[in-house]
């Protein structure tokens, strides 16, 4: 299937009319897209794959609802509470504030997240092992990453002594992240400046204090900031401020590169979640997951547009090279 035609299938969800779904004649899930569709239709494509090799077609034997938060905060309690009302039977919640929105909506149809953070710290699980209640999933440990991540930039920046961190101070998770960022880079002597982004109109305003302030960047994982990756990969570039990510499609925008949890790998194994659920297994039963697959992704390209060499044993590491 062509990017497009499945960009536009995964935004309009018309393979299956909205009536029959609402009849339950196939069960239905409810997709809680935090960010875009374009932000997600690898992630998605690879959900959707997975069902249908455990025998579920969409458009066929089972349907899926797709929302876009598009990464306002606000959307979340809405999309969730319309799920509700149409009585999807699986709702998967991407990230932390969706699933967080999907427990407050209902504690009776089950959640699958995908991608959250600490989800015994946020509320969202007993346990990991034991989740109880109708939420389960798949953490992204990307508070656990922050040492790898600044390690990995450090190779590429030797002698790094000014850092900037991009995040959402609106999300909670992502602050934590943030502060986890900070903490590492002072622990390094690292002098770390963070402006305050809380909506999209923020993000050219943060570039423009960061001229002359640092000498990389770090950009935490977080739905607003994702969906405009391909601004950020833009302005970093322009200010020529080397830039660390959490998801690859940063690095296909443009960015350096990336590291963090193969999302594709945990959108697969969300359906397979879902397949267990519709099976008759409760989310109170189900272990939460951590990632067991990480992708380095490197853009050379980019690379040397700044003007700057990446030692060959982070080539070597790579899963992906752009050039």
């Amino acid at each position: 299937m062509r990017r497009r035609e499945f960009i536009t299938l995964i935004g309009g969800a018309a393979a299956y009319p909205l009536a029959a779904r609402a009849q339950h004649t196939v069960p239905v899930v409810g997709f809680i897209g935090a960010g875009t569709p374009s932000t997600y239709s690898r992630w998605v494509a690879a959900f959707v794959q997975r069902l249908r090799e455990l025998g579920r077609i969409e458009g066929g034997n089972i349907a899926i609802e797709y929302r876009w938060a598009e990464g306002r905060r606000e959307r979340y309690s809405d999309i969730a509470a319309e799920f509700v009302r149409l009585k999807v039977d699986v709702i998967i919640a991407v990230g932390t504030l969706a699933t967080v929105a999907a427990k407050q909506a209902t504690s009776v149809v089950p959640v699958v997240f995908v991608g959250s953070g600490d989800p015994i710290d946020t509320g969202l699980v007993a346990t990991l092992a034991r989740p109880g209640g109708n939420v389960t999933g798949l953490s992204n440990q990307s508070v656990d990453l922050t040492g790898k991540r600044l390690d990995i930039l450090r190779e590429v920046v030797p002698g790094l002594r000014r850092l900037a961190i991009l995040g959402n101070s609106g999300n909670a998770t992502n602050v934590i992240e943030m502060n986890e960022v900070q903490s590492a880079a002072r622990t390094l002597g690292i002098e770390v400046v963070a402006p305050e982004i809380r909506r999209a109109e923020d993000i050219a305003s943060a570039f423009e204090a960061l001229k002359g302030r640092a000498e990389a960047i770090y950009v935490a994982s977080d739905p607003l900031l994702n969906s405009n990756r391909v601004r950020i990969a833009t302005l970093a570039l322009g200010l020529r401020l080397p830039a660390q990510y959490t998801f690859r499609e940063y690095v296909e925008a443009g960015g350096l590169m990336s590291y963090g949890p193969s999302f594709p790998d945990l959108f697969r194994r969300a359906a397979e979640y879902t397949d267990k659920i519709l099976r008759g297994a409760k989310p109170a039963d189900l272990p939460v997951e951590q990632p067991t697959k990480f992708d380095l992704v490197i853009n050379l390209t980019t690379a040397k547009a700044l003007d700057l060499t990446v030692p060959d044993k982070l080539l070597v590491a790579a899963d992906e090279v752009i050039d």
